[in-house]
């Protein structure tokens, strides 16, 4: 999906390889059905751990790292959800038409240090000793624990515990309890409280800093710091306040020393500890951007929120912390016995997905690091209509998923804008490939210029979304106008080949980017065919059920009835798709048989990942695939196909790729379940599952690979629940992998929670609705009384 500039290798590979290069999965977490449990001091895996014991909230995240100094490997990471710097691109900006900048979500000021000295000599555990270590992510409430004893060089020894978390109830707290125990010894202790934000992106296109302070004071009970980003000119306010707590007993802080430099703020206070005794540091920190507030209020919301921190206290935030979380296990939590990798896999990736969007702001979407690292620039990409669209939809509230779309359509106005910036006309739209503010900031030309099915990704979110909840008042408010201005798109994007006597489209690429610049990609082909027949199906609802949305639509479109729909009707009705009449399967592009067509299996082992070890003309050259391509068409539109022909394009494809992007495994797990390979299904879950927990393709230090997380969910639900919506139905045709006892899953479907159970011997479905439910189990139809269960045996999947 994207290329990082680096000789040939691309960016955003995502790679994992299902059955190849395991050498390099690192399986060093502890199994277990809610907790992510790192035991023993791995300083050389520190980075990974960092990136798989992220927080966040929705409006703000931060990587895994110490409180303590820490001098070994670290990747600092705190971002603030919709606060971004537009850094200038290093190549292609001087070009008609390319992206100035590659935005990037920013390393915000870092809130969470607690710098412990004992006679000099600094706690950091890189240095010392480090015994007993521990340090687990409970998700049930949200929280990072960690515990370790510490040995200094003149023998003196502390257990050091901690507790950390991101409050989801007010969502501009963070909370630490960092407690001190020294084992052999007392005396002081000195503790420095900072807030630190003179940081910068270790991304930096050249090794700027995006933050200029604007105003702080240390000498406050309640300390902050006010910075603002270059350019774009977002600020944020860091306040805190801190107590001290020693034998259960609060101690007095009326003596600490203020320490002022450049963007960093800190109280530095002596403590006096004794041998065997606990002593605790209670840190709050509000974090307030102007994505919510002026500027002029930002001091005064910081202490309103501190306030709150203060009168509610560490413990009692945290059960309500546990008590939120539960509301959302409640929704989305999947069960699976007999496997507790599995498990922990399949809660992991749901967990970062609640963490990482909420769907309260539609200013804002989800990154492929979420607020878990720096690459990709945390900007939008397609995976979110394709991948993520699917999990918030049956496991939130219906505005979750209209706000993902809503951020769509605010962005409708860049996407034209950017189409007219390579020639296209008459509102014709061209949604960017990368953005976060709706302009395309992603600046290879190959995916800026010809990725362009990104545009049919919208298109059928917008589908699917009024599948789904039958929400079709969005067509008429905001659906329409998006769908009107990409069928322009597409209208003008095809041309008229006298050679074959029909519509082609030229020079794009597909989703499978080791296949660049080609002409007539299927997937694409079919995603405009598609986006322009149901622009028409919608114009003709709107215009039959609500007229006047209609004439207001047209108005503001400038809509020319006549002309528009009979162009794209001309177009759909003589559109050249590529296929093999022998092999009876649809081709990638054109020219793809001149290939040297060989399984994946003639690879040799030392080449794999071929993206590691082949140069980029290559791979271009070979038949590997890098993800599903005409298979993620077929996916989309299965309901078109029939069996025969979605097997035939399997059988065809999936021996040719290599799977070296994290969005592969989802899409051929589901597809082998629909064909009945369950084995295979399951090897494609699990990996993609534990994807970061095992580290597969060796680049977790740089963030979790959370876009492709809502493709693991789909996995599960799509792939061994088998369900679908169909005619306005819910639709299962469940099997239960060999190695599960039983699985579940819950859905939200049209104000229906429904509670999805298969074993061996069952499936059992439980509406906790007030209301019926009609659904379609193994080819049969059964009614769901309200508060109601069917039960259901899987002989009759036969």
């Amino acid at each position: 999906m994207r290329r990082f500039v680096s000789t040939f290798v691309f960016c955003y590979y995502k790679s994992y390889v299902v059955t190849q290069n395991i050498q390099t999965v690192k399986k060093y977490i502890v199994h277990h059905p809610w907790k992510i449990i790192e035991e023993g001091y791995k300083p050389e895996l520190n980075r990974i751990s960092e990136s798989l014991f992220s927080l966040g909230n929705g409006k703000f995240g931060q990587r895994g790292n110490f409180e303590e100094y820490f001098s070994g490997e670290t990747l600092q990471g705190n971002y603030l959800g919709g606060v971004y710097y537009p850094d200038k691109t290093r190549v292609g900006w001087w070009k008609n038409g390319y992206p100035e900048y590659f935005a990037k979500v920013l390393n915000a000021p870092d809130w969470n240090g607690i710098r412990i000295k004992i006679n000099n000599q600094e706690l950091d555990p890189h240095r010392l000793v480090i015994t007993d270590f521990s340090r687990y992510l409970d998700m049930q409430d949200g929280s990072l624990n960690k515990s370790y004893t510490a040995q200094f060089d003149d023998g003196k020894k502390v257990k050091i515990q901690s507790t950390r978390f991101l409050s989801i109830v007010n969502d501009e707290l963070g909370a630490i309890k960092y407690s001190i125990t020294p084992l052999n010894f007392s005396g002081d202790i000195e503790v420095i409280l900072p807030v630190d934000g003179d940081i910068k992106n270790q991304d930096a296109n050249y090794d700027e800093q995006f933050w200029n302070e604007i105003e702080k004071s240390a000498s406050a009970r309640a300390p902050y710091l006010i910075v603002e980003t270059r350019k774009t000119a977002f600020r944020a306010c860091y306040a805190m306040h801190y107590s001290i707590q020693g034998n259960n007993k609060s101690k007095s802080l009326t003596q600490f020393d203020t320490i002022e430099k450049p963007k960093y703020i800190a109280h530095k206070l002596d403590v006096g500890i004794e041998e065997g005794k606990t002593t605790t540091i209670y840190k709050y920190v509000a974090v307030v951007s102007s994505m919510y507030h002026e500027n002029d209020d930002m001091k005064e919301v910081a202490a309103e929120v501190l306030a709150y921190a203060k009168h509610k206290g560490f413990g009692k935030m945290l059960d309500e912390q546990k008590a939120a979380w539960d509301e959302k296990w409640n929704r989305a939590d999947i069960v699976i016995e007999g496997d507790v990798a599995a498990q922990q896999g399949i809660r992991y990736n749901i967990f970062q997905l609640n963490q990482t969007y909420t769907g309260q702001d539609e200013r804002l979407n989800i990154g492929p690091k979420g607020f878990t690292g720096e690459k990709y620039g945390g900007g939008t990409y397609w995976d979110t209509e394709a991948y993520l669209m699917p999990f918030y939809l049956s496991t939130s509230k219906p505005e979750v998923a209209r706000n993902l779309l809503i951020y769509r359509f605010k962005h409708l106005q860049k996407a034209i804008e950017n189409a007219e910036k390579l020639g296209f006309s008459h509102g014709a739209a061209l949604y960017p490939m990368v953005t976060m503010n709706g302009e395309e900031c992603h600046n290879e030309w190959e995916i800026t210029f010809e990725e362009i099915h990104r545009n049919g990704a919208i298109a059928h979110a917008i589908y699917n979304y009024i599948r789904y909840t039958d929400d079709k008042e969005y067509l008429a408010e905001y659906g329409l106008e998006v769908l009107i201005a990409i069928s322009r798109f597409w209208a003008q994007r095809v041309n008229f080949s006298e050679e074959k006597q029909q519509h082609v489209m030229l020079g794009v690429t597909g989703p499978n980017e080791y296949d660049n610049n080609v002409n007539n990609n299927w997937y694409t082909l079919r995603m405009a065919k598609w986006t322009m027949e149901y622009t028409q199906e919608s114009i003709n609802y709107v215009k039959n059920t609500i007229p006047e949305e209609w004439r207001r639509i047209a108005t503001k479109t400038s809509f020319d009835e006549d002309t528009e729909l009979k162009t794209w009707d001309e177009i759909c009705n003589n559109l050249y798709e590529p296929y093999d009449e022998k092999r009876q399967v649809f081709l990638q592009q054109d020219g793809f048989l001149d290939k040297e067509l060989q399984p994946v299996s003639a690879i040799p082992e030392n080449q794999k990942p071929i993206h590691k070890h082949w140069s980029w003309d290559r791979i271009l050259r070979s038949c590997y695939i890098k993800q599903a391509d005409v298979l993620q068409g077929l996916y989309f539109f299965e309901e078109h196909f029939d069996q025969d022909t979605i097997r035939r394009n399997y059988d065809f494809y999936e021996p040719m790729t290599v799977h070296e992007s994290s969005l592969s495994a989802c899409i051929h797990s589901i597809m082998a379940a629909k064909l009945g390979d369950e084995k295979r299904s399951y090897e494609f879950y699990l990996s993609a599952s534990r994807l970061d927990l095992d580290d597969y393709n060796s680049d977790t230090d740089e963030g979790l690979h959370v876009t492709s997380m809502g493709g693991t969910w789909m996995t599960i639900v799509q792939g061994f629940g088998g369900m679908r919506v169909r005619n306005n139905m819910l639709v299962f045709s469940p099997f239960i992998p060999e190695k599960w006892e039983s699985f579940a899953f819950k859905i939200m479907f049209r104000n229906h929670l429904i509670n999805i159970t298969i074993d061996k011997s069952n499936v059992s479905i439980f509406n906790e609705a007030d209301q019926p439910l009609e659904v379609k189990i193994y080819e049969k139809y059964y009614t769901i009384g309200a508060n109601g269960t069917v039960l259901v045996d899987v002989l009759d999947k036969e």
